[in-house]
């Protein structure tokens, strides 16, 4: 079964590529909008949803793997910023409290889709606004939701803890993407 991954994100890449499992990157033209009152916890299996169904090339003996993560802090989303200063609003909401993060992924081949959300819940300590600017400047995390990679500076020196995986918060949960893919490629052989 050849694998798919539709995603620019680095991290889903490397990720997917130390599972071990081998796969070619496609891209999804989609704009990612859900509908409004959607509940915060279903918002990241709807967009991961959403991208999959907009892959209109899809083969036989082909399975695509689409994912969405969002960052939630008190049921408000807390997407990809805009600037720097939306960058720092965001970072300043998230320092002290603790937030939300989904991640959404769908497996889809001509036949079955399955999709599932990992949700981790994640602890920061208090942020300085030198921090912020710091971690701004040098990391510019303008690609990643809630202004944060936790792989990066701001993840190794304020994550006070976390209830979940640390992959899910990476944009892929590697435990849920592995036991899906053993599944789907035991169904097919």
């Amino acid at each position: 079964m050849k694998i798919l991954l539709a995603s620019n994100s680095p991290r889903r890449k490397e990720l997917l590529k130390e599972l071990g499992f081998g796969f070619e990157t496609v891209s999804v033209d989609c704009d990612e909008i859900y509908p409004p009152g959607l509940a915060v916890d279903k918002i990241a299996a709807y967009l991961s949803e959403l991208k999959s169904d907009a892959f209109r090339s899809l083969k036989e003996g082909e399975l695509l793997i689409t994912a969405d993560t969002i960052v939630a802090l008190d049921e408000e989303i807390l997407g990809k910023p805009k600037d720097e200063f939306h960058a720092k609003e965001m970072l300043q909401k998230l320092s002290g409290k603790t937030h939300q993060v989904y991640t959404g992924i769908t497996l889809k081949t001509l036949t079955k889709t399955v999709t599932r959300t990992d949700v981790a819940h994640v602890e920061f300590d208090n942020i300085s606004n030198e921090e912020l600017d710091f971690y701004i400047e040098k990391y510019k995390p303008f690609d990643k939701a809630g202004s944060y990679g936790i792989q990066e500076w701001l993840g190794m020196t304020k994550i006070k803890n976390i209830q979940g995986s640390f992959y899910t918060i990476m944009g892929l949960p590697t435990h849920l993407i592995y036991s899906l893919l053993k599944n789907f490629q035991q169904a097919s052989s």
